[in-house]
């Protein structure tokens, strides 16, 4: 009998797991060398020059800091989204995170100690004195509490990601990590006074995707032996996973470049020339992408599958370029946030001659307010205008998907989708957006739409249905987008806020918890906040709407007439809260509201009943909608249910009713005998 022997692994002639993050560390030193040279940032300023250590040694910090953390964070994404946790390639992948966020924690550690010696130009001493200052620094100064909140939550994901290994608990972790470069991000360049919280948001999303996108191509290198044959499996979800980052990466570094440059006329100072060498290296990057998607990892699959037991050096040698050319661009970044803007940043304080509006929200006021110009004024909120855009096209593509398996999905659930999208679009970043941060009736229309408009127009939709059906399921073990999203949905938490008694009662008490709490002044004046009160009011109205006309799957639907009775009495207590504010005679953000200096528009406690009026009668629009489809859904049942009894009776030949029949007429006779025994007895006696 003849045995083939199975193929040997072969032993890979050069280390390429070590020249790959050699190159992608020595191309980023030696790009934030050279930007800072001729960007300027380490020139010695006129006054108060901390030395050429902390000039130097402050960006290669923060460098540093950004390579752990693009290290912690695209392990562990990889890891949850790639990765198998039976298989060792889990446990190498949640390896490279710790050790990735045990740098970070250093990195940043250090860069924040740098931070105060480049601010308070100190010269390293072990006196009290020294330590005073440097603790005033971290715990009352804005950089100071920002590097110290970021190096104590890397150092929670270090030890996380060496204790846990169960993917949900890991997805908590990854939040964590996520979340700890947002103090960064407050700490650069923050657009002017106007546009800071564009500016902020766009910093932000740079640095998350674009972590993803550099940390996830590093931990494939580095745990390339546990992959084996997988490697190509692995490298095509990795590769769905940059051109999202790529996307993201693109339009976060154009939002940032316009505020900070303002025309292509500052291509010509050196922060233009170092954003121009940056996008040359993001298209390369690009470059990189496209070839993985059409070729490389076509002919990867086709080698392995051939019997190769390794991929040759030609291919490792196209992943260190990507990774050098990834090193590069993280340079660039690194310089130029050392790198003097060409538009002026002018923090709120420093104005000769601040407005009241300029004092609250660090802009000036909008133009007098007119209904028409929520639709001629705009300012973009890139994070939901990406979250949108994603959502239908991930939406529309799912659906095609269907189409072309042949299998049937409405087009009008299509079309509600993209609606429901593009209205999160109009609210986020229209005239909405603008006036709401000075008229509370133009806020209470916000969020009347994101509540009661744009969740119904998603729940009939069904994405969740839809995303069982179009996403391919794994069999490798691995959680994919699917298995995520029915983990999600089918888990406890989902089960207990999707109960309908739940999300009606958060549904309807949130207004009084957030309108009459500290959390309406935090969501109007603090950029954080804001987002957090749109997801609120989505997730709320989605989760409320899903109990009572939902598709996709919910913890538990009751009859229809207790559904008509939530219902009702969510309308009441939506028109009790409008009534409230119309009749009211005291502003809820006095301090906000009240204190803009804005001449045009009504007085604010007249803007603030109307508002209420907005609340009571248009709120209640989308109200009445989801009465109409209840009684429709529940027409539709009964009719469902005749229907399949008619069709079980034709089968059977009306059994049912035969039975039903036969036992009234066995209980008549009974109750005949009973009477003629009675009868009996009464004569007898």
């Amino acid at each position: 009998m003849t045995t083939t022997a199975a193929p040997r692994l072969r032993t890979e002639p050069l280390p390429w797991g070590v020249i790959g993050v050699t190159a992608l560390v020595a191309t980023a030193f030696m790009a934030t060398l050279v930007g800072l040279v001729l960007g300027g940032g380490a020139e010695a300023p006129l006054l108060s020059d901390p030395g050429p250590v902390v000039r130097y040694g402050l960006p290669l910090a923060k460098l540093l800091g950004t390579l752990g953390a693009a290290g912690a964070i695209g392990a562990l994404l990889l890891a949850l989204l790639a990765l198998a946790p039976e298989r060792p390639e889990f446990g190498r992948a949640l390896d490279v995170a710790a050790a990735s966020a045990a740098l970070w924690t250093l990195a940043s550690a250090a860069s924040g100690f740098l931070t105060f010696l480049a601010i308070y130009a100190q010269p390293v001493t072990l006196d009290p004195q020294f330590g005073a200052l440097l603790s005033n620094f971290l715990s009352t100064r804005e950089l100071g509490q920002a590097w110290l909140a970021t190096t104590l939550m890397a150092a929670v994901v270090t030890v996380l990601c060496f204790a846990l290994r169960s993917p949900a608990l890991l997805a908590g972790v990854l939040v964590v990590a996520v979340a700890a470069l947002w103090p960064v991000a407050q700490t650069g360049h923050t657009g002017g006074t106007a546009d800071h919280d564009a500016a902020v948001t766009a910093v932000y999303l740079h640095s998350v995707f674009a972590a993803l996108w550099v940390g996830g191509l590093a931990t494939i290198v580095l745990i390339r032996h546990a992959l084996a044959e997988r490697l190509p499996v692995v490298l095509a979800r990795y590769s769905t996973i940059a051109l999202v980052a790529f996307i993201v990466v693109a339009s976060s570094g154009l939002v940032s470049a316009q505020l900070r440059m303002g025309g292509v006329e500052a291509l010509a100072t050196p922060y233009g020339l170092l954003v121009a060498a940056k996008v040359v290296a993001l298209i390369g990057l690009g470059a990189f992408g496209a070839a993985y998607r059409r070729s490389i990892i076509r002919r990867l699959t086709v080698s392995m599958e051939a019997g190769a037991a390794a991929p040759r050096s030609a291919f490792w040698l196209i992943v260190t370029a990507e990774l050098a050319l990834m090193g590069a661009a993280s340079g660039l970044a690194a310089a130029l946030a050392r790198t003097a803007t060409p538009v002026p940043q002018v923090p709120v304080d420093q104005l000769a001659d601040p407005t009241p509006a300029e004092i609250l929200t660090g802009a000036p006021l909008p133009p007098p307010y007119e209904p028409w110009r929520l639709f001629t004024e705009w300012d973009l909120n890139l994070l939901w205008t990406l979250i949108a855009a994603f959502g239908a096209f991930f939406y529309v593509a799912g659906a095609l998907r269907l189409q072309r398996r042949g299998d049937h999905w409405p087009i009008a659930r299509t079309l509600m989708f993209v609606a429901g999208m593009a209205l999160i679009v109009f609210v986020t970043s229209s005239g909405l957006a603008v006036y709401e941060r000075y008229l509370f009736s133009v806020h209470m229309l916000g969020h009347m739409i994101l509540s009661m408009g744009i969740p119904v127009l998603i729940v009939l939709a069904a994405p969740v249905t839809l995303a069982a059906r179009a996403i391919h399921a794994r069999k490798d073990g691995s959680r994919g987008p699917r298995e995520w999203i029915l983990a999600i949905v089918h888990s406890r938490f989902a089960g207990l806020v999707g109960h309908p008694l739940v999300a009606s009662v958060v549904f309807a008490v949130s207004l009084l918890v957030f309108y009459y709490s500290p959390l309406f002044s935090w969501a109007v004046s603090d950029h954080i906040g804001h987002q957090w009160m749109v997801l609120h009011f989505l997730l709320s109205g989605y989760l409320f709407v899903n109990a009572l006309i939902g598709i996709d799957p919910a913890p538990y639907r009751p009859p229809y007439a207790i559904r008509l009775i939530i219902l009702l009495a969510t309308m009441a207590f939506h028109a009790f809260f409008g009534l409230s504010l119309i009749t009211g005679t005291g502003l809820l953000l006095p301090e906000w509201f009240g204190a803009m200096g804005r001449e045009w528009g009504q007085t604010p406690l007249a803007d603030q009943q109307t508002g209420g009026g907005i609340a009571w009668s248009v709120g209640e629009i989308p109200t009445l909608l989801l009465a109409l489809l209840v009684m429709w859904s529940w027409s539709r049942a009964d009719k469902r249910e005749s229907t399949r009894l008619d069709r079980k009776a034709d089968r059977d030949g009306d059994a049912d009713l035969e039975a039903w029949n036969a036992m009234l007429a066995e209980r008549a006779a009974a109750t005949e005998r009973a009477a003629a025994v009675d009868g009996a007895d009464r004569r007898s006696g």
